[in-house]
């Protein structure tokens, strides 16, 4: 069996050993959610919204290492674009006990604080797994600093990020913005920097585009401690991002995510040994642009102003066969849509327009509400099941 890799644990595991940990506590208080108003899907919304950045909201930012000394890239950025290092204390958790990557992570002394995974033991797995022990060990690793982060630092909220990712130059005011849409809207469970279709040609070049997303993207990710106050008791030994993914897990909950990626990895090289990188990630176009998130009103990210928008603009889109989309016969202005009704016609459409092909619990790369939206020269595009969609089939996996 050749098992397509999580996409957020990239990171290599090799020689092991123990050392002391060194601790650095941050205090947070919540602040009142920013006012709410109407909103369009995925557009830029210009109004003011004094509120979405006040100073007292802080947001721990964990950094999941082993033996790539490359982590300082990932730092040195990470560094460089946080508004202050009290609002976004960044805490760098290692595994794997490579001294050289320890030595390079601690020579950043009071900027970060840096701990390390105690338990380097060996881990049994069945002989099936027996090659992918790695992401057993990933699985351990997350564990174990999430519960550091919201138990032993007490932080409420902390974004994810892995050592081998570049970051947009507007990745904290993003997610500095989107935390208050987070908190208050219970049918959301995470925040994402990563397109999964971010590929230069499937994008709009729109730096101001946000959207709802029923996938798991992980990838530079915001998560919440009353989120893993529930998912920690029942925490998976190996492949966390796709147990994520699991209707389990997910509860019908979604997540945002930009149409610009705000992160794209650089690491060529770990337990995945490179699968997909060649193919897909090295497409990934990273955002440039720096969007003032927090000047926005983003209300329209809430479910209840999201759907409403969202249902209307896609199946008031024209029906168009991919034929003749293709053959550049569509000769309407605007968007249109390509539906689908079976598992093999969706991965047919996918791989013609250059977009993931593969679900997870039933649940396509980017899909909301079962459809996923990509532009095709230069023309925005639904993919998208019937009207009458029932939700996600786990067979489809």
């Amino acid at each position: 069996m050749i098992r397509r890799p999580p996409r957020s644990t990239l990171f290599p595991y090799t020689t092991l050993f123990r050392s002391r940990v060194r601790h650095l506590r941050a205090s947070l208080t919540a602040t009142n959610d920013s006012q709410e108003a109407g909103g369009q899907v995925g557009v830029e919304v210009g109004q003011i919204v004094s509120s979405a950045a006040k100073p007292n909201v802080v947001i721990a930012v964990l950094v999941f290492g082993c033996n790539r000394v490359t982590i300082q890239r990932n730092i040195d950025l990470l560094i460089k674009y946080r508004p202050s290092k009290e609002q976004f204390p960044i805490i760098v958790t290692q595994d794997c006990g490579h001294t050289q990557t320890a030595k390079v992570i601690q020579s950043y002394g009071d900027q970060l604080t840096h701990i390390q995974q105690p338990d380097l033991s060996d881990i049994t797995v069945p002989p099936k797994e027996k090659k992918f022990k790695g992401y057993y060990k990933i699985s351990r690793h997350y564990g174990w600093a999430l519960n550091q982060t919201f138990r032993h630092f007490n932080h409420e909220t902390a974004i994810v990020v892995e050592d081998d990712l570049d970051i947009a130059p507007d990745f904290f005011e993003y997610f500095m913005a989107t935390y208050h849409i987070l908190k208050s809207d219970p049918t959301l469970w995470c925040v994402s920097a990563w397109n999964d279709n971010g590929k230069e040609g499937v994008i709009e070049n729109d730096s101001n585009l946000l959207y709802r997303t029923d996938f798991f993207p992980g990838l530079g990710w915001m998560l919440t401690k009353d989120l893993w106050a529930e998912l920690e008791s029942k925490w998976p030994k190996s492949y966390w991002d796709d147990w994520m993914r699991q209707p389990e897990q997910r509860k019908e909950r979604a997540c945002i995510r930009p149409e610009l990626s705000r992160t794209k990895t650089f690491g060529k090289v770990g337990v995945s040994n490179g699968l997909f990188y060649e193919k897909h990630l090295k497409f990934i176009k990273l955002n440039e642009k720096y969007v003032p998130f927090t000047q926005r009103d983003l209300s329209y990210l809430k479910k209840d102003n999201y759907d409403v928008q969202f249902v209307k603009k896609v199946y008031d889109s024209p029906i168009v066969t991919w034929e003749d989309l293709k053959a550049g016969k569509v000769t309407l202005e605007g968007s249109v849509r390509i539906t689908y009704h079976t598992k093999e016609t969706f991965k047919k459409l996918t791989k013609l327009f250059g977009i993931m092909d593969d679900l997870k619990s039933g649940v396509p790369r980017t899909g909301y509400r079962g459809v996923v939206a990509f532009v095709h020269k230069n023309r925005r595009v639904y993919l998208a099941p019937p009207a009458d969609w029932k939700g996600y089939d786990k067979s489809w996996s």
